[in-house]
């Protein structure tokens, strides 16, 4: 049977050339599909972020350049959701990896019932978002029948009160709520790309490292995080451009109250209550703009890190 190198010297340069051809014409419809549904309507934001284009006055429709753009950095509300969501994002971000992490280190031993622990332990990210959002509204933090006020009053019916604690914890940290709630869920998804990259630390060097009189932590220093660093780079990116983008949380729990509008918030607000179309695409846009560097950034310093491991 003749292999496959010799197959391709039997081919004619036209043969070969035809058959690239067909393949790029069979790509061709695809790609086509792809630039019309995600390309074109941003752009079509774009060309809207220049405009004052309001639904209440819109005999007043024209172009006004940067106009919006500056609006987003001078209007204190636009301001304060944009430090909202780098205070959500930073915060859900460093607990979910520490948590996450640890997690991971624990259900990476052998132990009975490890199969159940992980798959009760992934449960958080399988929920849909919202529905995530409206659990710990109603079920946990609900002042009247949440689970943590019901548990602290338990917990005092212990030393003899009989005082029935009714803690308002959305109006008295609403900010702290949306926070735990995310890191809830994330942490479960930062805890399976950790567990992923544990499998792949070679054992050779983990059971080198200790014949040579190493403990388990400093292994764990030396060893085991160094080379789970490119996967703590992926999940810290995949779950910063989630949380950036978080609607649910803020519109189930709070509905941007008690100074928790985050920016996907703010948009919505500003599309579909104010009806600002020209306001609310600039924000879109540097969202956008925002998400690339996130992502351009984070490939930057997967690459460095890849390669600072090869040359080690």
């Amino acid at each position: 049977m003749p292999t496959i190198q010799k197959y391709r010297g039997t081919q004619k340069p036209r043969q070969r050339k035809t058959k690239r051809r067909g393949a790029g014409r069979l790509l061709a419809g695809p790609l086509v599909f792809v630039i019309i549904g995600t390309q074109i309507p941003f752009l079509a934001t774009i060309v809207f972020s220049f405009l004052s284009w309001e639904a209440f006055y819109p005999e007043q429709r024209g172009f006004v350049g940067f106009k919006n753009y500056a609006e987003i950095f001078t209007r204190g509300e636009l301001r304060a959701a944009i430090w909202v969501t780098i205070v959500i994002t930073v915060s859900v971000v460093t607990l979910s990896l520490l948590i996450g992490t640890a997690i991971a280190l624990m259900l990476n031993r052998s132990f009975r019932g490890r199969a159940v622990a992980r798959t009760f332990a992934l449960s958080p990210f399988l929920l849909v978002p919202i529905a995530s959002a409206l659990l710990w509204k109603h079920v946990v933090l609900n002042p009247s029948y949440g689970l943590i006020n019901k548990a602290a009053t338990w917990l005092a019916s212990i030393f003899g009160s009989t005082e029935v604690v009714r803690k308002p914890w959305l109006s008295d940290h609403p900010l702290t709520a949306i926070i735990v709630s995310l890191v809830w869920q994330w942490t479960a998804f930062v805890m399976i790309i950790m567990l992923a990259g544990l499998q792949s630390v070679p054992q050779e060097l983990e059971e080198a490292a200790s014949i040579d009189g190493a403990g388990r932590t400093r292994v764990l220093r030396h060893i085991t995080l160094p080379l789970l660093k490119p996967y703590a780079l992926i999940a810290v990116l995949f779950c910063s451009l989630q949380v950036i983008q978080n609607f649910d949380a803020v519109f189930s729990m709070t509905q941007g109250a008690h100074k928790t509008s985050n920016i996907a918030y703010t948009v919505y607000r500003a599309f579909f209550q104010a009806q600002d179309y020209g306001l609310g695409a600039a924000m879109g846009v540097l969202v956008v703009l925002g998400t690339l560097l996130i992502i351009l950034l984070g490939a930057t310093t997967f690459k460095r890190l890849l390669a600072s491991g090869k040359a080690n």
